[in-house]
């Protein structure tokens, strides 16, 4: 008996309809417009201003990930709008739904879950092979967690500081590197603390300065430290899943 095949279904559950192959592709996820750019340039019309790799994309703009200008994302006529349950707004997604957009969300808060996440969406969504960058990432991450080595911080803000907590891809990165986030313990993903509770040499080994969300540099962020050791890092590599997971393991390990 013959029927009509089921929609996917995206990482959190709820159908896909797509009656094959996505060809028309606009992405609210940077890492994720990196990945399709790298791999499908030839489907993907749409990103965000934060999709910044790569450096010469040249594709629609729609403004901002918690912002998207739906108007333009509807003029597009995609057949996939690609986001996450972190990056994107839920009002947003549903707004995009009840135009008729069919939209992939994607849940990722750990490296195995972005693993998975983007080998669904390559073989479900985009039915297109997995890409190399995709098989290596997974060579690289697919391994015992080693001993730690050490405590970290991650802030992603100043003034006020803000940090890397628990239940975040970043802070299961890091503890698949061999550190110890610091911050994991409590219940916001993302705490305010005082700089004070940073910069103690009796709790954390090493703070580790990204530049984004907040762009520290080596006169904006370090300075502010006087008893434990800063590393400025690539946001990119500790927060951007995709072909930065290669990159991530090979620099950070």
């Amino acid at each position: 008996m013959s029927g009509t095949p089921a929609s996917p279904v995206d990482d959190l559950g709820a159908p896909v309809p797509l009656p094959g192959p996505a060809s028309r592709v606009v992405s609210l996820v940077p890492s994720i417009t990196e990945a399709l750019a790298t791999d499908v340039p030839d489907r993907l019309v749409g990103a965000t201003d934060w999709c910044t790799h790569p450096a010469d994309l040249d594709v629609r703009r729609v403004r901002g990930t918690k912002n998207p200008d739906l108007a333009a994302i509807r003029a597009l006529a995609p057949d996939l709008v690609v986001a996450n349950k972190e990056e994107n707004r839920e009002l947003d997604v549903r707004r995009l739904r009840e135009a008729g957009i069919a939209v992939w969300v994607t849940d990722i808060e750990t490296v195995p879950q972005a693993l998975t996440s983007l080998e669904r969406l390559y073989d479900e969504a985009l039915g297109h092979a997995r890409p190399d960058w995709l098989r290596q990432a997974r060579e690289r991450w697919d391994r015992p967690v080693p001993p730690s080595r050490g405590r970290v911080a991650v802030p992603v803000w100043r003034d006020p500081w803000m940090v890397v907590g628990p239940r975040t891809y970043t802070g299961d990165l890091l503890r698949r590197l061999g550190w110890t986030n610091a911050f994991e313990d409590g219940a916001e993903r993302y705490p305010h603390v005082e700089l004070a509770a940073l910069d103690r040499d009796d709790d954390v080994d090493l703070v580790l300065l990204p530049d984004e969300p907040y762009v520290f540099t080596s006169d904006d962020g370090p300075e502010a430290f006087t008893r434990v050791p800063t590393r400025l890092v690539s946001g990119r590599l500790l927060t951007w899943y995709g072909p930065a997971m290669v990159e991530a393991y090979d620099e950070l390990s």
